[in-house]
C-alpha cells in the first residue's frame, strides 16, 4: 500500500515525483512510461475543473514546454511537461467530466500517459514524495505565495 504524506488538506503519495512549478505529479509505470497529472494541491485550488485540453497522440514535448491546458472558473493554467517525451496516451474521460481531475487526481484524474527520453535526467529536477521535508517546505511557500497564509 502506497503512504500518504498530508500537509494541511493536501495529500502526496510517496511512490510519485512531483513538479513544483505546475503542481504536476508523475508515476514510473515502467523504465521509460509514466503517467502524469496534477497534484492534490493544484487539483484543490484551482477551483472545479471545467475544460482539459491534453495534446494529441504522438506529440512530442520537451521538458518545461507548454503540452496541456486546465481551466477552472478562476484558474487557466498551461502546464509544462515535467519530462521530455512522447504522448501515448491521453485520459478521455476528461473530455466529459474534467472535475476528475479535483475529484481523484491521483486516480481517475490523471492527465496522460508518455514515453519519456530521458528520464532519469529529468527527475532530477522534479521532488520526490519520498522527500517529506522537501514537500513540506514546498507546499508551505506555495500557501504564503499563491494564498496568501
Amino acid at each position: 500500500m502506497v503512504r500518504l504524506m498530508k500537509v494541511d488538506k493536501y495529500e502526496f503519495p510517496e511512490d510519485l515525483y512531483y513538479h513544483e512549478e505546475d503542481h504536476l505529479w508523475v508515476k514510473i509505470i515502467d523504465e521509460n512510461k509514466v503517467l502524469i497529472g496534477v497534484d492534490d494541491f493544484g487539483a484543490k485550488e484551482a477551483g472545479e475543473i471545467d475544460f482539459v485540453d491534453l495534446p494529441t497522440v504522438g506529440d512530442e514535448f520537451s521538458k518545461g514546454e507548454v503540452m496541456a491546458t486546465i481551466e477552472s472558473g478562476k484558474w487557466v493554467g498551461r502546464l509544462r511537461a515535467p519530462v521530455s517525451g512522447k504522448i501515448l496516451e491521453v485520459n478521455e474521460k476528461l473530455d466529459d467530466e474534467p472535475s476528475l481531475v479535483n475529484k481523484d487526481p491521483y486516480g481517475e484524474g490523471w492527465l496522460l500517459k508518455m514515453e519519456a527520453y530521458n528520464l532519469e535526467e529529468d527527475l532530477k529536477d522534479l521532488i520526490s514524495g519520498k522527500d517529506t521535508n522537501r514537500i513540506k517546505e514546498w507546499i508551505e511557500r506555495e500557501k504564503k505565495e499563491r494564498l496568501g497564509h
